[in-house]
């Protein structure tokens, strides 16, 4: 199959595309270069724009009319940064991708794979979150997640597109044969911050919010393996049709991604001093804006509607980060 993947030179849309071609099928990248590098794009198709860009849009289907689906993963994703610019998380988030999924519709593309946030639901008791569990976005960045979904299942419903939301919640790692990992110079996630530490790159790490109701007080998340979520996003193409002949809506569904189980940050704390042999410089502090305690996903669904569940654990994850961290930088050219 031939799949746009917008934001493919990114984080998870790199990883995505180099699972796409592991599976035989061909990724066309759409990416403004904003945030994603270039250098993942080599050897690839690759289209250089805006999301919300009709005409490029339309070159693109007239260049590969046979694209089946779109991957959408193509958004701004730091959520300290959403509450100091919430104007340019709406108008990169919301406002384009209400331009692309009208394009898509218009050029009969109604496929639509959307890389979604579990940041959009709320607290919940045993922090364990299932497709069913209440919503409650919480900062900008989250908010944008919510109405790009919001926005999708509206044209699900109303233009005959269908479409799966992959809500997942903290992805690590990277490709395990290193073609692609974490790219930007300053990473705002927490693995990336703690690989910082151990190569010397940052002289500590800031344990951030240590007073929320779990049983550290650290934040608890589900760490997914990069990898693990790409084939998922593969996996949602490839059975596509065969997860709503499963469901009970035919033209929209939402699906979790995740390990199912959660990862206080001092837990991965420990485990990344175990992988990496050495103990790091770590301080607590208080919670960045935006910041909540946290769930992770049960994935369940994902298992039954799509043949996923996640197969590598933390430690491997933490692997893959430090063997990336370390080759980073003859990769990327900053």
């Amino acid at each position: 199959m031939k799949v746009l993947v917008t934001g493919g030179a990114g984080y998870i849309g790199s990883t995505v595309c180099s699972a796409l071609l592991d599976r035989g099928h061909t990724p066309v990248i759409l990416d403004s270069l904003v945030t994603g590098r270039e250098e993942f794009t080599k050897g690839k198709i690759f289209y250089k724009g805006d999301i919300a860009d009709k005409e490029l849009l339309t070159k693109i289907f007239t260049e590969h009319p046979e694209i089946s689906h779109v991957v959408h993963c193509a958004a701004l994703i730091v959520v300290p940064d959403s509450v100091s610019n919430p104007y340019g998380y709406y108008h990169e988030n919301v406002a384009k991708s209400l331009e692309l999924f009208n394009n898509l519709n218009n050029l009969g593309c109604k496929n639509v794979i959307f890389s979604s946030s579990a940041s959009i639901y709320d607290d919940v008791e045993g922090f364990m979150v299932t497709e069913k569990a209440p919503l409650n976005p919480r900062s900008p960045y989250a908010r944008t997640k919510y109405m790009m979904e919001m926005i999708l299942k509206d044209f699900c419903t109303a233009y005959g597109m269908k479409g799966i939301a992959l809500r997942y919640f903290n992805p690590i790692g990277a490709d395990p044969k290193m073609r692609s990992g974490v790219h930007v110079q300053f990473p705002s996630h927490v693995l990336g911050k703690l690989v910082e530490v151990a190569l010397g790159a940052s002289p500590q790490f800031n344990i951030t919010g240590t007073n929320y109701d779990t049983r550290d007080g650290s934040g608890i998340r589900d760490y997914i393996h990069v990898w693990d979520l790409a084939q998922a996003h593969v996996k949602a193409i490839e059975n596509f049709d065969d997860a709503f002949s499963k469901a009970e809506n035919p033209d929209y569904l939402v699906i979790n991604l995740g390990t199912g189980s959660g990862v206080t940050v001092k837990e991965l704390v420990t485990a990344f001093e175990n992988v990496y042999g050495k103990t790091i410089n770590k301080v607590e502090t208080e919670p960045r804006p935006g910041d909540v305690p946290g769930a992770y996903a049960n994935a369940d669904t994902a298992l039954r509607l799509l043949g996923w569940k996640a197969e590598k654990d933390i430690e491997d994850g933490i692997a893959d980060a430090l063997k990336w961290g370390e080759i980073r930088e003859n990769i990327i050219k900053y």
